[in-house]
């Protein structure tokens, strides 16, 4: 049994999908932004950073993993699926994983952060996140225009990357053009464990206008 610790962000999807994909058993333990209970004594042994996702594997003497990268690879491992063994096929999807972690997601991150929830409108800073999410999704729609997937099969480099793709409606960016990134996301929004990985957890802390309002924009 694994214990998820996580909430309602692209991050937190990632461990929820990845858990539903590979079919392993999972406690949910949804974390209220809002009390901070990120920060308490009690997570922070957990995941020292204080962010979600992290997760507990009861199996191995009760084992954490925290970031949501490292998540994925550790359950890949785990359970033999969606990471290749071969050291190349290995290779090309901790590439695009690491793209995801350390690009899309820190840029998409930050274009949210300005167009959405920023105390005042900074068009720099906005005009900034948004123009290089753009690029970062061009980077992808340029490799799935020969490829069905990121990286060969269907893996966790595309479980990353979709969990932050699909939601470029909230972040105000552009995805006008890119027929071949549109075209995956509908596709892997379409695996019945995406859909329920991303329904988790249940949005008991979220504003609901604002939850409204980001579904009305992912439709688009």
């Amino acid at each position: 049994m694994i214990d998820l610790y996580t909430a309602a962000t692209p991050n937190g999807f990632k461990a929820s999908v990845m858990l539903e994909e590979v079919a392993l058993p999972y406690e949910v333990h949804a974390i209220n932004f809002s009390a901070k209970e990120q920060k308490e004594d009690w997570f922070l042994k957990i995941n020292p950073n204080g962010r979600i996702p992290a997760i507990v594997d009861r199996e191995a003497d009760n084992f954490a993993v925290f970031e949501s990268g490292a998540i994925l690879v550790y359950l890949a491992e785990k359970t033999g699926k969606l990471l290749p063994a071969e050291v190349k096929g290995r290779s090309q999807v901790m590439q695009w994983l690491m793209f995801q972690m350390g690009g899309l997601g820190p840029m998409m991150g930050q274009a949210n952060a300005f167009f959405r929830y920023w105390h005042e409108v900074y068009q720099p800073g906005i005009d900034r996140y948004q123009n290089e999410s753009r690029r970062l999704l061009e980077v992808l729609d340029t490799q799935l225009k020969d490829h069905e997937f990121l990286a060969g099969d269907y893996s966790i480099a595309d479980i990353a990357n979709w969990c932050w793709a699909r939601s470029y409606a909230w972040g105000g960016i552009n995805v006008e053009g890119l027929d071949h990134l549109q075209r995956w996301i509908a596709q892997i929004a379409a695996r019945p464990a995406v859909q329920k990985g991303i329904a988790i957890p249940p949005r008991v802390h979220d504003d609901k206008k604002n939850v409204e309002t980001a579904k009305s924009m992912l439709q688009k």
